[in-house]
Parts: C-alpha cells; structure tokens; sequence
C-alpha cells in the first residue's frame, strides 16, 4: 500500500497548516520538530506552493548514501531515514534536486518526509485539499 502525497498549488490559500501540522507530528525534546514540507508564499497573498518530498522512485537521496540510511518503507512507499545508520555526512542533503532533505544543524539529524506513516498529517489539516493521499 504505497501512498503518495498529491500537490494542487492552485488550491493552496498560504496558510502554512501544513507545516505547523507536520512540525507537531514529528516532536522533538518535548516540542515541535522541524517541518518537512514548506508551504512558500506566492502573490495574490492568499496563495502558497507546498513543497514536499515526492519520494522518488530512482530516489538521488537513496544512491548517494554511504551507509544506506535511506530505504524505502515496503507499507507505505516513503523513504526513511534510520537515524542508527546516518553518520550525518549530508550527502543526501544536497543530492536531492527539490532541496526536500534537511539537516537539523542544532539537534544533529538528517529530516524528510516520512508520509507520517502512511497518514500525512499535512494532508489531513489542509483546510483547501491543496493536499491528498492517494495510493
């Protein structure tokens, strides 16, 4: 069952939900972790582009790990990132040609979007569908 994550920038209002909804759905130290989808602003202002993983198939992040951190989940379809195998090289940071892999400078951990485990919490508060799941 491998879900992916539609994107309609034309249905984006900018109201960022997303984000504040992945960000509390990946806590860290008791608190919200960094966000792994970014909604950009774009003019009218009530309009955005959310920007996500696409979980690639031929995945540039995948290729260049050294230690192979980065599989691919058999439920879901989202790459994931077994943080006991990273040693933080970055690689993956720059291979991804969307910039959707990030580094936590201050907390130490390589982040992307994991599909919430097969239930993205950016889709599921997205008040205009600018995001859905579908299989």
């Amino acid at each position: 069952m491998n879900k992916r994550l539609l994107v309609t920038p034309a249905r984006c209002i900018g109201c960022r939900t997303c984000e504040i909804a992945c960000a509390f759905s990946h806590p860290v130290g008791g608190g919200p972790g960094p966000t792994r989808i970014r909604a950009f602003p774009v003019r009218p202002p009530e309009s955005g582009v959310p920007v996500v993983c696409l979980q690639c198939d031929a995945a540039a992040c995948v290729k260049v790990c050294p230690t192979e951190a980065l599989r691919r989940d058999d439920r879901t379809g989202a790459i994931l990132v077994a943080e006991e195998r990273c040693i933080l090289c970055r690689a993956c940071v720059w291979a991804c040609p969307w910039g959707n892999v990030g580094y936590d400078e201050g907390r130490g951990f390589i982040h992307k979007c994991d599909l919430c485990s097969g239930d993205p919490q950016c889709a599921r508060y997205c008040p205009s569908r600018a995001l859905e799941t579908f299989e």
